[in-house]
């Protein structure tokens, strides 16, 4: 989502842009042309198909093509021109690419998108990932540009590279319609929404949940592993809180604003999230926010007092739950003033006119 609205917002501001990408849909292919030029919300994307079904997406054609774009650019003398910016690591798109732009002497920016922590170093594929560090990345990272969505992941890429990333926040999308909130009762509604992963806490959240008092129920909205959706189930009867947790699966973009404001608080108990969009969606409705300490955002929900900053230690986070329950003067003063806040520090002008001006530095303009 923020990778799209990025650059539908820098076509809007006059900026040539070419999106570059695979045809992988999950575990599925997408059903698209590949090879050719689609225009998509705008954007001239171009999808390539990959020879690798795992994470690792190896695509030779797009490759190919974005040597073949490069040289055309140099021949054009355009090469002090050409950005390639570069979203996720730790997939062979991203490192291939990378590869090919220094070998041409392109400026590359990259965006890790969170994968720059020990957190994901060490966790899923990490042997793999390590591979592909001392073989290719550890060289690739040096002599490039970075870009981090939060003081957080500054932190996290300068401890690995040592280098210092320029801070922009996600774009976010922002509801069209402001839904109607759900009004304060007794019955504390609360919603966790996203993809359903071991990062993201869930074992924590239904430990806490397990000691509370207050009268409660949890909305469970995203797709995950279903054997692991399916173990969550069972802890939650583990902990007799079977009753109070409904699962919704997968919703689309308007439902996903609709359920939002039908909650009394979004719950985010995650490991490690290097922004957190689903955060500063649920304030543009309004609905208040119980985050982890460890998301990116945590720090500008606590500077604006849009919500509460817990551990996800299971205690300490029935403990926050409890006393948000309680608070519903702070309740209501974020649902009368989060969604203002979010459309003024989120308008999509000024947010490409930081990128843009983070592209020309790179490039050595004023």
């Amino acid at each position: 989502m923020s990778v799209s609205k990025l650059s539908e917002a820098l076509v809007k501001a006059g900026q040539e842009v070419m999106v570059l990408t695979t045809t992988a849909n999950g575990k599925t292919e997408l059903n698209v042309p590949t090879g050719v030029e689609q225009i998509v919300d705008g954007v001239k994307v171009f999808y390539f198909k990959r020879l690798t079904k795992d994470h690792t997406h190896f695509s030779p054609a797009l490759f190919y093509f974005l040597r073949k774009l490069i040289i055309k650019e140099k021949k054009a003398d355009r090469k002090n021109e050409l950005i390639v910016h570069i979203h996720a690591w730790w997939n062979l798109v991203s490192i291939f690419s990378c590869l090919i732009a220094k070998m041409y002497g392109i400026k590359v920016v990259l965006s890790p998108r969170g994968m720059l922590n020990p957190y994901t170093l060490k966790h899923k594929n990490s042997l793999t990932k390590r591979l592909i560090h001392q073989l290719l990345g550890k060289s690739l990272l040096k002599g490039i540009a970075y870009h981090a969505t939060s003081k957080q992941e500054y932190a996290d890429i300068f401890a690995f590279t040592g280098k210092s990333p320029q801070i922009i926040p996600n774009f976010i999308q922002l509801p069209s319609a402001q839904p109607a909130a759900r009004k304060i009762n007794g019955e504390y509604q609360l919603l966790f929404l996203g993809r359903i992963n071991e990062i993201k806490g869930l074992e924590n959240l239904f430990s806490a949940l397990s000691q509370i008092t207050v009268n409660w129920k949890l909305t469970i909205a995203g797709d995950g592993d279903l054997a692991y959706v399916d173990n969550l189930k069972k802890l939650s009867a583990q902990k007799n809180i079977f009753t109070k947790v409904r699962w919704v699966g997968h919703v689309d973009n308007i439902q996903k604003f609709n359920l939002l404001s039908s909650a009394d608080a979004l719950v985010l108990p995650s490991y490690k999230e290097n922004f957190a969009n689903v955060v500063i969606e649920a304030l543009a409705v309004g609905t208040p926010v119980i985050v982890s300490k460890d998301a990116g955002v945590a720090e500008y929900v606590e500077e604006k007092n849009l919500g509460w900053i817990t551990s996800n230690d299971p205690e300490l986070l029935a403990t926050t739950i409890s006393q948000s329950f309680g608070n519903t003067q702070k309740r209501a003063q974020i649902r009368a003033n989060a969604p203002s806040t979010i459309k003024r520090d989120f308008d999509e002008v000024a947010l490409a006119k930081k990128y843009i001006d983070m592209y020309s530095h790179l490039l050595g303009e004023s």
